[in-house]
């Protein structure tokens, strides 16, 4: 696997928690690592520290500037809302098959390629298109982020089947701890596992921050990155 999409079932489940472990990982195992944040909202252009994508830039080892920005999320919007409503709002459009040729093109032989999308699964990202159809343009095997909160058993099995139905590898599910759980994480975890059939599902206690932390599982081993 040279290359992974980063989704989730829904909005701040811990995409970017998870992305920033994964190059923190493949990093540490010496190999080179790029990773793309295309479509970012709530993103403001003037203190961009804090965002996504500086968190991204600075588990790459980058300084965040407006060039190393625009280099992994060309498409940035102000409003913290679905990428087809802020771009509207903008005068602005999205296209599918340009954001997906932008992830191929910065993909690199010797490198592992980590995109991480933008809200949920089904987010829309044009009048018509949503990160599912995106997801299926790229390509990519995915990596789906979830919560522990009470109803995300059928917010993560609803997600899992709809990439599924599109044909697409899922390499595993992270379940990223959330502030209140109804139960433990184990038994979200347990009940998980029971419908995925051979999909690893990695359970991911809360951290302060993607560095280094004894709680923090071997997520890119687990699915098969490394």
């Amino acid at each position: 696997m040279t290359s992974l999409f980063v989704s989730g079932s829904g909005t701040g489940v811990g995409k970017t928690l998870v992305t920033a472990i994964l190059i923190n990982e493949i990093r540490r195992a010496g190999k080179e690592c790029v990773a793309l944040k295309p479509v970012i909202s709530g993103f403001d252009e003037d203190n961009p520290d804090g965002s996504d994508t500086a968190l991204i830039l600075d588990a790459l080892g980058r300084d965040v500037t407006r060039n190393s920005v625009e280099e992994i999320s060309p498409w940035r919007f102000r409003e913290p809302i679905s990428p087809d409503m802020a771009a509207a709002h903008e005068g602005r459009s999205l296209y599918i098959k340009e954001i997906a040729h932008f992830c191929r093109a910065n993909a690199e032989p010797d490198s592992i390629q980590i995109i991480e999308g933008v809200g949920g699964v089904m987010v829309p990202l044009t009048n018509q298109e949503t990160v599912l159809d995106l997801m299926v343009e790229v390509g990519a095997p995915v990596l789906l982020i979830v919560g522990s909160y009470l109803g995300t058993l059928s917010h993560t099995l609803t997600a899992l089947q709809a990439v599924q139905h599109r044909g697409l590898t899922v390499a595993g599910i992270v379940i990223s701890e959330s502030l209140d759980n109804p139960v433990a994480l184990s038994e979200t975890q347990a009940t998980l596992l029971r419908f995925t059939e051979d999909i690893p599902v990695i359970a991911l206690p809360r951290l302060a921050s993607a560095g280094d932390d004894p709680g923090t599982p071997a997520i890119a081993a687990e699915i098969g990155l490394l």
